[in-house]
């Protein structure tokens, strides 16, 4: 199946409502926030002071919201405690992203879409419910500062007759769901029998079964899996393998990533194995074979979370039909763009197709036709509301500083800039059969590989009204001499709530005037 940016938007924008069962460690992350700008007189350690909390589900939660915010119904599978802590996370599950719980079933009242179903999570006499507890200090406005973590867990494996309740349930259930996702934070859940008899489940009714594997040294509890999402730090450590100097990826039979993920797919019978590997993007060794998945450059601000979200959008995009090489490829755009951002945030289905434009118009350039255009700007709008599209338009036969400078001042009205170019045709009917000077195709490739441009589309009529139209710019750009004179588009752009601003020009410079120098020059 096709990997490309459309392919993969096609993909992601079809995601249904898929039944997800999750079973994992859940524990509540809360942030404490505040203003660190001075030390204690007691020691030498930073006095806080605080501003406001925050409350989160963390661990196998966080995969609950990605799938809750990609539109799937959750069923979560875990212990808690019987604690304020425990009840606190029932009701932050409940209310993923946007109501939860409720009816059993497929279907039932209380599971819409991008939801989490409680059902499954029991509370336990005996053990508390973990709590990772940060201090973040915002010392002098800065960007957000962890401090200090204090965790409260206790990481004894469950009771026969707690695993014995699950089992049950998951009998139950698992039948109704689309497929199965294992988040193993290795406190005391996910037994190597429990997950046995889970897996065993699974596979009796043919379902795909999805793990982020803990930190630890054995995966034979992860026996018979469909697949495993490791990062290179839990591979070598289940592999038993130090990977120093780690070389860039390669197609070589001897490179020790592709070794790596065919030792763990054959030693633990897997479908496939995906190596998360940070900047390196991922690796994918499946029934046909090792694939590597790179990732773009990024700005990492908080890698808490990542590994999260790569399960929960490998799982949506798989149980939506996705193939094992689609489902990486969107599960690496998810993890990339969730290092963006401080603490865990779960990433929309907008932000993903936001993303995949983003790649779309760097592998194909801006040059657009006016389908595809509309289909980019709305979703730009979709996932960015707020975003000011703006719009001009000119032959720009032979581009000078005046039009570099118009452009740059048109771009700055504005998040992005859509340039409408005339015709050859029409330009011969506007300026006579010399112009222009310079083809189409050409002048287009000029504006395209101006910083200030984002898209470049071409119109057959003499004035870009209908395109105006269509496009729906919230700005609308011409040059000050348009002052005291018609702006073709401006009732259509002002009836939208839209702005028609003059830009200035720069005085001397037009491509009639270059044409005319360079004509004078020849005939001396």
């Amino acid at each position: 199946m096709s990997t490309t940016p459309k392919d993969l938007i096609a993909l992601v924008e079809k995601f249904a409502r898929p039944r997800i069962m999750l079973i994992g460690d859940v524990m509540v992350d809360e942030y404490i926030y505040g203003d660190a700008e001075r030390l204690s007189p007691e020691a030498p350690v930073p006095v806080v002071q605080e501003r406001y909390r925050e409350q989160r589900a963390g661990g196998a939660g966080n995969v609950a919201a990605g799938l809750a915010a990609l539109g799937a119904q959750v069923l979560i599978v875990s212990v808690c405690g019987n604690d304020f802590q425990g009840k606190l996370l029932q009701d932050i599950f409940r209310r993923m992203p946007n109501g939860g719980g409720g009816e059993r079933g497929r279907g039932g009242e209380g599971e819409r879409e991008g939801c989490v179903n409680t059902d499954g999570l029991f509370a336990a006499d005996d053990r508390p419910t973990t709590a990772k507890i940060r201090l973040v200090g915002l010392a002098q406005h800065r960007h957000p500062q962890q401090m200090l973590r204090l965790d409260q867990e206790v990481t004894t494996p469950i009771t026969a007759s707690q695993q014995q309740q699950l089992l049950a349930y998951i009998h139950a259930e698992l039948p109704t769901c689309d497929a199965l996702a294992l988040e193993d934070y290795n406190k005391g859940l996910l037994t190597p029998t429990f997950c046995q008899e889970i897996i065993a489940i699974a596979r009796s009714l043919r379902k795909p079964i999805l793990v982020d594997p803990a930190l630890i040294s054995d995966y034979s509890k992860y026996n018979g899996v469909s697949i495993i999402t490791p990062n290179r730090f839990e591979a070598e450590k289940a592999a038993g393998v130090k990977l120093d100097n780690l070389p860039p990826p390669s197609a070589s039979p001897s490179d020790p990533i592709p070794l790596l993920a065919e030792t763990l797919r054959k030693n633990h019978q897997l479908e496939a194995c995906l190596l998360t590997l940070d900047r390196q993007g991922m690796y994918l060794l499946d029934a046909d074979g090792g694939t590597w998945v790179p990732t773009r450059p990024r700005h990492v601000y908080d890698v808490t979370g990542a590994g999260d979200m790569v399960l929960s959008a490998l799982t949506m995009a798989m149980a939506s039909g996705a193939s094992w090489l689609q489902a990486a490829n969107i599960a690496n755009i998810a993890g990339g763009l969730e290092v963006e951002k401080f603490g865990i945030v779960p990433i929309t289905k907008d932000e993903i197709i936001a993303e995949l434009y983003r790649m779309d118009v760097d592998a194909l350039g801006k040059e657009r036709s006016l389908p595809d255009l509309l289909k980019d700007l709305a979703c730009a709008r979709k996932a960015a509301p707020s975003k000011k599209m703006v719009f001009t338009n000119g032959v720009f036969d032979i581009l000078h500083a005046g039009h570099v400078q118009y452009l740059d001042f048109a771009r700055k009205q504005g998040d992005l800039l859509i340039v409408g170019v005339n015709s050859d045709a029409s330009v011969r009917r506007l300026k006579g059969p010399t112009r222009p000077v310079n083809p189409l195709a050409d002048r287009m490739a000029v504006l395209a590989a101006l910083q200030s441009v984002d898209y470049v589309i071409a119109f057959e009529e003499d004035t870009p009204a209908n395109l105006i139209a269509a496009v729906k710019p919230d700005v609308l750009v011409k040059g000050e001499d348009y002052a005291g004179k018609e702006v073709v588009g401006r009732e259509t752009v002002e009836q939208s709530g839209g702005k028609v601003i003059l830009a200035p020009l720069l005085k001397g410079r037009s491509t009639t005037g270059v044409i005319e120098k360079f004509q004078c020059k020849v005939t001396r």
